[in-house]
């Protein structure tokens, strides 16, 4: 009985969020190698370029022109550093974020203030989601009206329950697997037609130049868009809830798991060092394809939508989004369009509905209602979320019917709470990471440069919403 106990036992998936000395393995040392264990960092992106992207970059650039071209490529830009030290924290340690955070005092009961802030953005982050399966719903309904005319009620209403319940069915097995092959495939398909459709654009009637181009990089913020260019700083490129959600899914892909336990030897150290440089590698494709299609996104709407006066808007703001695609290549490119917004946008869906009943088990665990450690209470736990959040996040948009200001809430949550996340990845590296492992001076200095921006736009951020003046 007991050979066919370590049987089982051994045949047993490993539990993720375990570092346990017989699951390490040595890191890849070629570039093709490292390349072959990416996939955290894609699922990230399909997090992020449905929501930041498509609604609110293009929204920014209807409304401001090319003014706030600078804003996109700072917003993509310093928040990756961030990201890249709490990832490496996770891989060190073997703990997640948000238990990272609970250690950052002061305490309020069992958890740190950053995860009770955490909890409130997460309900504001509820209205964005929303809006995400609001999107799908009214682009699957432009073209495939079921209950009534497109954008009715009816219609909404049936491809919201349509698109909540495919995206839980997808999600029920709880593998970070499937989640992963979903996003990969639609990320790639959205990001390639946007893409292409930017670089065509100076072949068509709405052409831009060099002198659009230098306009946008003169760091001037126009009066009237101070609110749409805080959410798209909350929301494009890494936010603050997808750099906490990437932890989870480095662990879930075996980072920290291969990196095995801190034993205080050197072959655990170098396992360690290569399992970043993968890492490292998987970051900066996500950072890649998060700022070329925010580019893209934000050029389009400031090229095309900005001369027309067109600002996407409640339902309407698929309709006029697709102008994008009808006014240069004509009729047949809503239906392209479609395709395209239903990909992007229902990857984001995929990742939200998968990276989130994690998150909020964790903070359950961290509470004392659940048994965090436990395998089994987990899996079912996340499952349990899985099938409950979808539904509760498409109530808020059947009620509220405006997907753009919904994710602009949710999007200033999110840049309020990425002062937090600074904060705490601060304290982590000083309390946690050996000073072998932060001793290189580039990344240090680029960590510094991102804090500093990040705080100094976070806090004009939070100014600017509570109505203090910052400025003539």
């Amino acid at each position: 009985m007991n050979q066919s106990a370590s049987a089982a036992a051994a045949s047993a998936p490993a539990d993720p969020y375990a570092l346990r000395p017989q699951d390490a393995q040595d890191p890849p040392t070629t570039f093709t190698g490292r390349l072959r264990h990416l996939g955290p960092g894609l699922v990230l992106s399909a997090a992020v370029v449905g929501s930041g992207e498509l609604i609110v970059t293009t929204s920014l650039g209807a409304e401001a022109g090319f003014v706030l071209l600078w804003l996109v490529i700072i917003s993509t830009a310093v928040k990756v550093w961030v990201q890249m030290e709490l990832a490496r924290w996770t891989i060190l340690t073997g703990k997640p974020a948000l238990e990272g955070y609970s250690q950052v005092g002061p305490r309020i009961g069992r958890v740190g203030w950053i995860n009770w802030l955490w909890i409130g953005m997460d309900f504001a982050k509820m209205l964005q989601r929303g809006g995400i399966i609001g999107g799908t719903a009214s682009a699957l309904s432009i073209v495939w009206p079921i209950y009534g005319e497109p954008l009715s009620f009816g219609s909404l209403a049936v491809w919201t329950v349509i698109v909540m319940a495919t995206t839980v069915l997808l999600l029920q097995s709880g593998r970070y697997s499937a989640v992963e092959r979903v996003t990969v495939a639609t990320v790639v398909l959205f990001t390639a037609s946007i893409v292409v459709l930017a670089l065509g654009l100076p072949l068509t009637e709405f052409a831009y130049g060099l002198d659009d181009l230098g306009t946008g990089l003169s760091f001037m913020i126009p009066a009237g868009t101070v609110g749409i260019a805080v959410a798209m700083f909350g929301l494009t490129g890494v936010g603050a809830d997808e750099m906490t959600t990437y932890t989870y899914w480095c662990m879930e892909k075996g980072y920290a798991r291969w990196t095995g336990p801190d034993d205080g030897t050197e072959a655990r150290a170098r396992r360690a060092e290569g399992w970043l440089r993968v890492m490292r590698l998987d970051v900066g494709v996500s950072w890649l394809v998060c700022t070329v299609c925010t580019l893209s996104f934000y050029v389009i709407g400031a090229s095309v939508l900005h001369p027309q006066g067109l600002v996407p808007e409640g339902n309407a703001m698929i309709s006029t989004l697709a102008r994008i695609y009808t006014d240069t290549m004509g009729e047949w490119g809503l239906t392209l369009f479609v395709i395209g917004a239903v990909a992007v946008l229902f990857s984001t869906n995929v990742g939200s509905t998968a990276s989130v009943p994690r998150l909020w088990t964790n903070t359950l665990g961290l509470l004392g209602v659940i048994d965090w450690t436990d395998m089994k209470v987990r899996t079912r736990t996340i499952r349990i979320l899985t099938c409950c959040l979808p539904p509760l996040w498409a109530s808020f948009f059947l009620f509220l019917q405006s997907p753009v200001i919904m994710v602009q809430i949710g999007g200033i949550a999110g840049g309020i709470f990425l002062l937090a996340v600074v904060i705490a990845v601060w304290y982590l590296r000083t309390t946690e990471v050996d000073k072998r492992f932060r001793a290189n001076p580039w990344l240090t200095g680029a960590l510094v440069v991102s804090s500093v921006l990040i705080a100094v736009l976070g806090v004009y951020s939070v100014l600017e919403v509570f109505g203090v003046s910052v400025g003539g």
